[in-house]
């Protein structure tokens, strides 16, 4: 597998760096170290004062780059160190194209108050506008186990079906741990209680049994192709709003990581954006958010 680990040298950046390392990556894996030197888009490149941050930057880079080595020299993989000059998300997703990543690995700093809403964070960028699978982690607020538990959230879409693809790609131990969820958005969420009594008993019973029926479906077939690749499963039927349950059932798991399609699972959208984006900005514990090209 190859993967593309961009840092910063921040603390965030060294724990993606640092759950690499819990991995069981081989020599036939690669893994790529980008340091992205940032540019100001409206400086004036012969201004002194730029020059000289600039000149800073890059003697600053090496020792960057060497940290992010030092955390994963006990990891056999082929290493390579790549610098770029320009914008972080945009840098990333060129190198990512470029280099054919199988994944992205990258650090997440949570902002807060206006800066969230109006900078937002490279982390939220590159999982918006990549191509690739993005994984954002964010360090464990528990200590890490020995034993990696993932909370695999679908809908049987395709694009749950990609993050699927990825997660069996990935070196996982063979003591990982796989949670398959499927949240069943109640039928009628959107329709005011009062009206409710209005609706055949009949009907809402049908459409009950026929939707449990599909998402028992969902998850036989999700728990089928990731037997093929992970030993230890199990299953999860919800009934709600899919972020809550989806948070609710890792924060319950004590989940190390949460996997979901790039454009989430159906039902409560609009308000919020889309559910991966939603559970990257709020969920404790690292996301892999799965891409579909051509979806």
């Amino acid at each position: 597998m190859k993967l593309l680990l961009p840092t910063d040298g921040s603390e965030y950046s060294e724990a993606a760096a640092q759950f690499l390392t819990r991995l069981n990556v081989s020599p036939n894996d690669a893994i790529t170290l980008l340091h992205v030197i940032s540019d100001d888009p409206f400086q004036d490149n012969d201004d002194y004062y730029y020059a000289k941050i600039k000149e800073v930057k890059q003697g600053i880079a090496p020792k960057i780059l060497e940290s992010a080595m030092n955390i994963l020299k006990s990891v056999p993989a082929k290493m390579n160190t790549l610098m770029m000059n320009g914008s972080p998300d945009k840098c990333i997703i060129e190198a990512a194209t470029a280099s054919d990543a199988d994944l992205i690995v990258m650090g997440h700093k949570r902002l807060k108050g206006i800066k969230s809403r109006i900078i937002g964070s490279v982390a939220k960028s590159v999982s918006i506008r990549s191509p690739k699978p993005v994984l954002v982690i964010k360090p464990s607020q528990s200590g890490s186990s020995s034993t990696m538990k993932i909370l695999f959230a679908t809908d049987g879409s395709d694009y749950a079906r990609k993050a699927g693809e990825t997660l069996t790609m990935m070196p996982f131990h063979d003591t990982a741990e796989i949670t398959i969820l499927n949240v069943i958005t109640p039928a009628f969420h959107d329709i005011p209680d009062k009206y409710m009594t209005t609706i055949e008993g009949r009907v809402k019973e049908d459409l009950k049994k026929y939707r449990t029926e599909d998402f028992q479906t969902i998850i036989a077939q999700t728990a089928e192709y990731l037997r093929k690749r992970f030993s230890h499963i199990d299953e999860i039927t919800k009934n709600g709003d899919p972020s809550d349950e989806i948070l609710h059932a890792a924060n319950v798991l004590n989940a190390d990581m949460i996997v979901v399609g790039s454009k989430g699972m159906g039902g409560f959208r609009g308000i919020i954006g889309s559910l991966s984006r939603y559970i990257l900005s709020v969920a404790e514990c690292s996301v892999l958010i799965g891409k579909t090209e051509g979806v």
